[in-house]
């Protein structure tokens, strides 16, 4: 039991130093700083992006970001449940 409790205490500091974590990603002169938590810190977006092109390249931005954050997360995850 105590091991239990030991391992969500462990998974909770985690979780809380993941979510302080920035993480910042640039894709097709787009940037993006996402935090641990998956929010979205700041986007900077350059100008002469043509109006087609800005919203499909923001979200591909975003998107990659996004599955990076959530793969080093998973990484940090495993490394703390011994997988």
């Amino acid at each position: 039991m105590f091991d239990k409790l030991k391992q969500l205490k462990e998974l909770k500091d985690l979780q809380d130093s993941m979510s302080k974590e920035k993480l910042e990603f640039e894709k097709n002169g787009i940037k993006v700083i996402l935090n641990g938590k998956m929010e979205i810190e700041e986007l900077t977006i350059p100008d002469g992006l043509n109006k087609e092109d800005e919203a499909k390249k923001i979200k591909e931005c975003i998107n990659d970001a996004m599955k990076k954050v959530q793969m080093s997360m998973a990484s940090k995850m495993s490394g703390l449940m011994n997988f």
